[in-house]
């Protein structure tokens, strides 16, 4: 980015880099202008070059929807008990309100404004916001998407215009199958949409291609995919005449892959169909591919630390839910052509999330197949694969989290910075180079490939802060212990090892982060470490003195100022604070000073150690005081008097001047009592 004079914060977006909202705003009247015509009744497919009507609107709602994570499986839409869902994606939603608030923020910042006019006319950002709500063609899709990935399919009446559609997109999509006999009207007679009655013959070829808007088309679409899956699963369609369909659906409307990768992925996760065999008769096979690819990622997992079992005995053929076999098949007909790339983006995501949603260990199949159609990609799919066994087993995250700690620990145990080259790179490596993969992987590098599979990501925070608890009591053995009782010298100095606790701090913050966003700060924050404070550990830790309880303290509040400063910041000003999970920080951090001064004022007992917990309140304290003041704007002045009161009965009196000082003009008459 290029550097920008001038106010800070608006000033860092650049007008030299088109931002993610904007494109999306911009597309949005594309789409819903050109999904709102009809294509000429002679249309037959966008994917042979035809331009038309259906082909721009399919590029751009395609684009469109490569900007967002527009098929998330339904477990990720479930909310945690605090209002948000478990892992933080982009929505439109989210898109649409980062570009308003900004333009909100650049309204209002007279520096900002000027130095935006000083870049010219043609990077201006539009005065007014967008709103969802200013296309009803796109807002009905899009609350028809969310509603087919929450739940399964309702009933259609033969009066709703959506079956007249769908039955004639099935007797196009399956005019090929009627002369074999089948018919549309036996495929929709086993569909629980309703999807049937009269079929249209397949010989009247103006019927077999349905002139609709791609609006009304996607959103019959839904209901045919319902129908053709069904009747293989019963069936009365083979697996390769569903392939078929399913590519004949996309050549027309290729904005039909949207309804296809939304449609699957939510069946897929709900988990009611039944598995097919990938044995090369009924649908492709996976070959000696699939094994290898097994062995590759069993051995680079292994030299990280990770132990993982086969998941596919030979001699029996892999199996795939049906929904994912018609996926796969789907995608491998299409060729690798630049001019399609806005529907590969689509589908190379869509099956890598299809399959780290499901229980099935899906992704290896997947790669396997792919590798058989482009060998050029073997690693990047060996790549993807590896992330498959984090999905569903908790004990390989669990020793990968122990793994990255200890390369980075005991590499840069001789009190190096963390930004020394041995602790970084044992952690991360260089895996990576112009001749392909390298063994072995670090496992910091693996982490960052895999973190974003981790669905309990609850699990993985307390996995993370008892690493760093239990590295701490390490820390303070080692300096306690290390040689001879009578030889001092023995010993790691008392300066390291707390150095090396605040770097076992922020690598637990940072792991933490990356793994599972902020509502799992918010949680460490109001339940996890408050938990953990108020229950005792001096069993676990067998009695681990006054050295040991004070680095666990300084390293769990290090760890929890270090992931919130790296959500939040310190910024109030800045267009961002307006989004959701940024505007909790006050009622979180509010809600966690008073549990400290609840305690300090002896209306909430204890669990842990008392060093630990002295430790652990007067470092947070220090870090918000000395680096992120502002916070202390938001959180009450009986709170502060309250703590600034039990830093003193500690005997920490500038700490606790300085802790009243920041809070604002509430608090300058308590500050003039103390002084006086």
């Amino acid at each position: 980015m290029p550097a920008v004079t001038g106010a800070p914060g608006p000033a860092v977006f650049s007008e030299s880099r088109v931002r993610v909202p904007d494109v999306a705003a911009a597309l949005m009247p594309l789409c819903e202008a050109f999904g709102s015509i009809a294509p000429p009744p002679n249309h037959k497919s966008t994917i042979l070059g035809e331009t038309s009507v259906y082909s721009v609107f399919s590029c751009a709602f395609l684009c469109l929807l490569r900007l967002w994570k527009f098929y998330k499986p339904p477990q990720e839409y479930c909310l945690a008990g605090r209002g948000g869902s478990v892992k933080l994606e982009l929505t439109l939603d989210y898109l649409l309100l980062m570009r308003n608030n900004f333009i909100d923020f650049s309204h209002s910042s007279t520096p900002s404004r000027a130095s935006y006019n000083n870049m010219g006319s043609v990077n201006e950002v539009p005065v007014q916001p967008v709103y969802i709500d200013s296309f009803p063609k796109l807002k009905a899709w899009y609350f028809q998407n969310q509603a087919c990935i929450a739940s399964t399919l309702s009933g259609v009446s033969n009066k709703n215009p959506i079956h007249q559609v769908a039955n004639k997109i099935l007797s196009m999509i399956c005019r090929k199958i009627s002369k074999g006999g089948v018919s549309s009207s036996n495929l929709s007679s086993t569909s629980s949409s309703s999807v049937g009655g009269s079929s249209v013959s397949a010989s009247d070829d103006s019927c077999q291609r349905p002139a609709v808007p791609a609006w009304e088309f996607l959103e019959a679409v839904p209901f045919v995919l319902e129908a053709v899956l069904t009747a293989c699963a019963h069936g009365r369609l083979s697996s390769r005449d569903l392939t078929t369909s399913l590519r004949d659906l996309v050549d027309f409307l290729p904005a039909s892959l949207a309804a296809i990768v939304s449609y699957f992925s939510a069946e897929i996760t709900r988990g009611i169909w039944k598995t097919v065999p990938m044995n090369g008769i009924e649908w492709p096979s996976p070959g000696a591919s699939l094994h290898s690819i097994e062995a590759e990622v069993k051995e680079i997992l292994a030299f990280a630390g990770v132990q993982i079992h086969s998941c596919y005995p030979r001699g029996v053929p892999p199996m795939l839910p049906l929904p994912m076999a018609a996926l796969v098949s789907l995608t491998i007909t299409f060729k690798l052509d630049r001019s399609l790339e806005y529907i590969h983006g689509i589908i190379g995501q869509a099956l890598e999330n299809c399959a780290g949603a499901s229980s099935w260990p899906s992704m290896p199949i997947i790669g396997a197949l792919w590798t058989q159609k482009v060998r050029r990609w073997h690693d990047f799919i060996v790549l993807c694969c590896m992330r498959s066994p984090f999905g569903r087993d908790k004990d390989a995250v669990s020793q990968l989290v122990q793994s990255c700690f200890s390369s980075f620990l005991q590499s840069s145990s001789g009190g190096s910075d963390i930004t020394a080259y041995r602790g970084v790179g044992a952690l991360l490596g260089d895996s990576i180079t112009n001749q392909g993969l390298r063994l072995p992987m670090a496992p910091g590098f693996i982490y960052l490939r895999t973190c974003r599979t981790f669905h309990d990501t609850y699990f993985v925070s307390e996995v993370i802060l008892k690493q760093v608890i239990e590295w701490a009591h390490k820390l303070a053995s080692g300096w306690s212990f290390n040689g001879p009782p009578q030889l001092k010298s023995g010993r790691t100095p008392l300066s390291c090892a707390a150095s090396m606790a605040h770097q076992v701090a922020m690598l637990g913050g940072g792991l933490l982060c990356i793994a599972g966003g902020p509502l799992v700060v918010q949680v460490l924050y109001e339940d996890t470490l408050p938990t953990l404070l108020l229950s005792a550990r001096e069993q676990s830790l067998k009695d681990p003195g006054p050295v040991s309880s004070t680095l666990q303290g300084y390293a769990m509040a290090n760890m929890l100022f270090f992931c919130s400063s790296l959500l939040w910041g310190a910024d109030k000003t800045s267009p961002a604070m307006k989004l959701s999970f940024l505007s909790r920080r006050p009622r979180v951090v509010g809600t966690h000073m008073d549990f400290i001064a609840g305690v300090l004022d002896g209306h909430i007992l204890l669990g842990c150690n008392p060093g630990t917990w002295k430790a652990y309140v007067s470092s947070f304290v220090f870090l918000v005081v000395k680096f992120v003041p502002s916070w202390l704007l938001d959180i009450k002045l009986d709170t502060l008097k309250k703590i600034a009161a039990g830093l003193r009965s500690w005997h920490e009196h500038d700490l606790a001047l300085s802790l009243l000082e920041r809070g604002g003009p509430q608090a300058i008459s308590v500050v003039v009592e103390t002084l006086l």
